[in-house]
């Protein structure tokens, strides 16, 4: 998909969106997220979703929380490395299997079965390409922290970039998230419906 396909190019993409479009929140305004958790079709698929998004967003505030205490001083280096190598690893390896299986599977079927919100499926996509961009340069960071905590050298000011660039994901993160669960969500629960 090429975000050209859409009216107003610049304002959907990840870093530039403050929501999804209208047009593409009209299965959400028919079914919001407050009563998604009571709807008939709720479990199994959709909870398991949502329930891999929170643990993203936990993963990804623990990693924000330790850079900044690291930053501040709060956290030594011997501390803070062994729970960064853990974090990131997991975040970095679960976000690409989650990405590549909706890419693959979910995002093509529900496309078919939900022509509504189609092009906001391409825009999940969209923002998946970006998000794998950014957790490349991402992983190249806290590389360079592992690397210069192995050396014995890891200062607070050196973790500093790393904390920077750890806000701005979690947010952009978080950005994607919101909206995927938007169009997807209740695309599931209108599907269960019959």
């Amino acid at each position: 998909m090429d975000l050209t396909d859409f009216p107003d190019d610049a304002t959907l993409r990840l870093d530039m969106r403050h929501a999804l479009p209208e047009t593409l929140r009209t299965l959400v305004a028919a079914m919001p997220a407050d009563g998604w958790a009571a709807h008939p079709g709720f479990g199994g698929l959709t909870q398991f979703w949502l329930e891999r998004h929170a643990a993203f967003r936990e993963i990804l505030t623990v990693i924000v929380a330790d850079a900044g205490a690291s930053v501040a001083g709060e956290m030594p280096a011997d501390a803070f490395v062994p729970r960064l190598h853990r974090s990131a690893s997991t975040l970095l390896g679960e976000l690409h299997g989650h990405h590549s299986i909706e890419d693959a599977h979910y995002f093509p079927q529900l496309r078919q079965l939900e022509p509504s919100v189609a092009h906001g499926f391409d825009l999940l996509e969209a923002d998946h390409r970006d998000l794998d961009a950014r957790l490349h340069g991402f992983a190249d960071q806290v590389n360079g922290v592992l690397q210069a905590a192995q050396s014995g050298a890891l200062l607070p000011l050196q973790v500093e970039p790393f904390a920077e660039t750890a806000r701005e994901f979690e947010g952009l993160l978080d950005r994607h998230l919101v909206d995927e669960e938007e169009i997807v969500i209740p695309a599931l629960l209108k599907l269960s419906a019959g």
